[in-house]
C-alpha cells in the first residue's frame, strides 16, 4: 500500500516500545483487549489477550515482530485497556472493536452487509410472506439467511406460485374489496376477501413452513397424492393447479445449486490466498438447502496466511449475526476452541467449528475451496486491468506513480436552487464508494483575490472553490500526515475550475496535491484534459485510458444529479407549517385537513385557526404572527 511505503523509518521503535513498557507495570495477568494509538489519536491496532501483561510485553522485543509490526509499534503513542472476564468475551469485544474502528494493522472486513431471510408472520390470523432483513422483531417465523436479496426474491416468486401465500401489508389486506391482481394470476389465495378460509389458509401457511424447513419431499407428495386424488374426481382444473404448484417447488430445488445430504444447517467458509490478496467464500446451507454463497476479500497484511485471516475473519463476520449450529472451515485455526466458545456466547447454544476431511462435507468444502480460487482470479484480472488503467493515466497526466486514490469533484443545481457538491474517489480496486461525500452548498463567506466574496447559488466557481476548502480543511486536521489524501484530484469543468482549485490549495498551502480538469470538447465524447501550465489535452475516442477519465467524470456527475434530486425531494415535501415552532405531525395534519392547504392556513385569521382541534390561543396567535409578521 501506498500509505505504508511512505511511512517513516523504523528508528522510533524504541521511542513507542518505550510507550508500551510503561503500562507494563499496570497491567493485569488477566484477559482482555488492548488498543495502540498514534499520536493523532487514531487507533493502530485492536488485539485480545488470554493475558494482558505477557501479551503487550511482547511488543517491546522488535526481534520478534514483523516488519509491519515494527511500523506499528513505532505509530503507538498511547494505549488503552479493557479487562474481561474470559478470554471468549475478549474475544468478542475485539471483533466489535475491530469493526468499529477499522484500525489499520488489523485484519479487516470490509464488506459487512446484512443478510437478507424470509419471514412468515405470526400477527395475524391470515400470516404474510415477505422479505425481511435486520433486528428480527416481529413476531413470526424467520428463514435463512439467503445470500442476495436476489435469492430471496427468486424463492418468494416461486413460494407464491406454490402456497399462495399474501405479500401485501396488513393495511392494504385491510381494505380490499376485491381480489388483486395476484389472485387472477394464481399467486395469492385471496383471503382478503374470503375466497379461502382460516383453516385452509393455515394449511398453506404449515406446508410453506414445513418446505422452507427442509421438509420438501414430504410436501411434494403430499402435492402429488392430491393431484392424483382430483384427477380420479375428474376435477382437471383443481389437478392442473396442484400440478403447477409441483412445478414450482422443483423449480426452486433446481435453482439451489447443491443440497448437501446429511447437512441441515451449516455456514461453510473457504479461504484462497494468491498475489497477496485473500477470498474467503462463504456458503449458508439452511434446512438441507443451500441459500446462496458470497466472496469476501478482507484486508490484511501481507505476512497474514490463511489460517490467520480465516480466523480473523469469523470473528468479525458474526459480530452482528447468528451463527448457525456447524461451521465448516477450509484450514486450520489456532483458536478453534476458544472461536467456538465465543461463537457460543453470542449464539446461545453450541455451535461447532470443523474442518471436513472426507464425505459429502469434504467434497461440499472442495466446491466452496474452487468458488473462493476462481473469485480470486477474477478480481486479480480486474485489478490487473485497473492498474493498467492507472498506469496509462499517470504516463497521460505526467504523474509520478499510478495513483492510489483518485478524488473527482462536480456540483449540481438548477438556476441556482438547492445546491450541492460531491465527491467521488476511485482507486486501483474501482470505484471507493463507501468514501463517496455529499456537500451541501452553504454560501458562506470564502476569500478570494481582492477580498471576502459570498459563495452565491448560481455560481460554479465559488461552489466549487467552497467544496474543495471544506474537503481539504477538514483533511488538514483530521489527517495531517496525509495517509487518505489524493495522488489526482479531477474537478469536472474546465480552465476556470482549474484555477479556482488551484488558488484553494495555495490558500491552504497544499503544494503537492496533483490537480486536472476535465471538461467537454468538440464532438461526441471528445474531452479536454486541462493541466496547470501545460496546453489542454484532446482525448481521442476508443482510448481505454480516455474512457476510464470519462467513466470517472460521468460517475461524478451521475451522483452529483442524484444528490440534487434527492434533496429537491425532499424540500418538496416540506410544508411553510414546519418552519412555525410548536407543530408537530399531529397539528399539521389537523390544520391541514381544517383549511386544506398550507396557503389557506397563512391566510387565516387567529380566529379561524383557534377553531381548529388541537390549536390554542397561544398556538393560533403564534401561527398567525408567523405569516403577518409585517402587517
Amino acid at each position: 500500500m501506498k500509505r505504508e511505503r511512505n511511512m517513516d523509518s523504523t528508528s522510533d521503535i524504541p521511542t513507542g516500545a518505550a510507550v508500551i513498557r510503561s503500562h507494563l507495570k499496570t497491567l493485569p495477568g488477566s484477559p482482555g483487549v488492548y488498543r495502540m494509538i498514534n499520536a493523532r489519536g487514531r487507533v493502530l491496532y485492536v488485539g485480545k489477550a488470554k493475558n494482558l501483561r505477557h501479551r503487550v510485553a511482547s511488543y517491546t522485543n522488535p526481534r520478534r515482530q514483523s516488519t509491519r509490526l515494527l511500523r506499528m509499534v513505532a505509530e503507538t503513542a498511547s494505549m488503552e485497556f479493557v479487562t474481561t472476564h474470559t478470554e471468549a468475551e475478549a474475544l468478542l469485544l475485539e471483533a466489535n472493536l475491530i469493526k468499529r474502528l477499522k484500525p489499520r494493522y488489523n485484519i479487516l472486513l470490509r464488506d459487512d452487509k446484512s443478510f437478507p431471510s424470509i419471514l412468515v408472520t405470526g400477527d395475524h390470523s391470515f400470516p404474510r410472506i415477505l422479505k425481511h432483513r435486520g433486528a428480527r422483531n416481529r413476531k413470526g417465523d424467520y428463514f435463512g439467511p439467503f445470500a442476495s436479496a436476489g435469492a430471496v426474491n427468486q424463492t418468494l416468486a416461486v413460494l407464491q406460485r406454490a402456497f399462495l401465500l399474501r405479500t401485501c401489508s396488513d393495511a392494504v389486506f385491510q381494505n380490499r374489496s376485491r381480489p388483486c391482481l395476484l389472485h387472477q394470476i394464481k399467486r395469492c389465495a385471496a383471503p382478503c376477501v374470503g375466497r379461502i378460509g382460516e383453516d385452509d389458509y393455515a394449511d398453506l401457511v404449515d406446508q410453506a413452513r414445513a418446505f422452507l424447513s427442509g421438509d420438501s419431499r414430504r410436501i411434494q407428495r403430499r402435492l402429488a397424492r392430491r393431484m392424483q386424488e382430483a384427477s380420479g374426481e375428474l376435477a382437471y382444473e383443481k389437478a392442473g393447479q396442484f400440478r403447477d404448484r409441483i412445478r414450482a417447488l422443483t423449480q426452486i430445488q433446481a435453482h439451489q445449486d447443491i443440497n448437501p445430504a446429511g447437512i441441515g444447517e451449516a455456514d461453510v467458509m473457504a479461504v484462497h490466498q494468491a498475489g497477496g490478496q485473500t477470498c474467503v467464500q462463504v456458503f449458508f446451507i439452511r434446512a438441507g438447502c443451500n441459500f446462496g454463497n458470497r466472496a469476501y476479500f478482507p484486508s490484511h497484511g501481507r505476512d497474514d496466511d490463511e489460517s490467520r485471516v480465516l480466523e480473523a475473519f469469523i470473528g468479525q463476520f458474526y459480530d452482528n449475526k447468528t451463527p448457525p449450529a456447524r461451521v465448516l472451515v477450509s484450514h486450520p485455526l489456532a483458536n478453534s476452541g476458544l472461536l467456538a466458545e465465543a461463537l457460543r456466547v453470542r449464539a446461545g447454544r453450541r455451535v461447532l467449528i470443523d474442518r471436513p476431511r472426507r464425505g459429502e462435507k469434504r467434497r461440499l468444502m472442495d466446491h466452496a475451496i474452487t468458488n473462493a480460487r476462481e473469485a480470486l482470479s477474477r478480481r486479480l484480472a480486474e485489478s490487473a486491468s485497473q492498474r493498467r488503467l492507472l498506469e496509462g493515466l499517470s504516463r497521460l497526466l505526467g504523474l509520478e506513480a499510478p495513483p492510489d486514490r483518485i478524488e473527482v469533484f462536480d456540483n449540481s443545481h438548477v438556476s441556482g436552487s438547492r445546491p450541492v457538491g460531491v465527491m467521488i474517489v476511485a482507486g486501483p480496486e474501482g470505484m471507493m464508494r463507501n468514501a463517496f461525500r455529499k456537500f451541501t452548498i452553504r454560501g458562506a463567506a470564502l476569500r478570494r483575490e481582492g477580498g471576502e466574496g459570498t459563495a452565491s447559488p448560481g455560481d460554479d466557481y465559488a461552489m466549487m472553490r467552497e467544496v474543495l476548502t471544506r474537503r481539504f480543511s477538514r483533511a488538514l486536521k483530521e489527517d495531517p500526515a496525509k495517509g487518505q489524501w489524493p495522488d489526482l484530484v479531477l474537478i469536472d469543468g474546465g480552465a476556470g475550475q482549474l484555477g479556482v482549485a488551484l488558488e484553494v490549495f495555495e490558500e491552504l498551502g497544499c503544494d503537492d496535491v496533483k490537480v486536472a480538469a476535465i471538461a467537454k470538447g468538440r464532438g461526441e465524447g471528445r474531452e479536454r484534459i486541462f493541466l496547470p501550465g501545460r496546453k489542454p489535452i484532446d482525448l481521442a475516442p476508443r482510448n481505454p485510458v480516455h474512457y476510464f477519465l470519462q467513466r470517472l467524470r460521468d460517475e461524478a456527475h451521475r451522483f452529483a444529479i442524484g444528490a440534487h434530486r434527492a434533496k429537491r425531494s425532499k424540500a418538496m415535501k416540506r410544508s411553510v407549517l414546519d418552519d412555525v415552532s410548536g407543530i408537530g405531525p399531529k397539528r399539521k395534519k389537523a390544520l391541514l385537513h381544517h383549511f386544506g392547504s398550507a396557503a389557506a392556513v397563512a391566510r387565516a385569521g387567529a380566529a379561524d385557526l383557534r377553531a381548529v382541534d388541537g390549536i390554542s390561543a397561544a398556538m393560533a396567535s403564534r401561527i398567525y404572527d408567523r405569516f403577518h409578521a409585517d402587517g
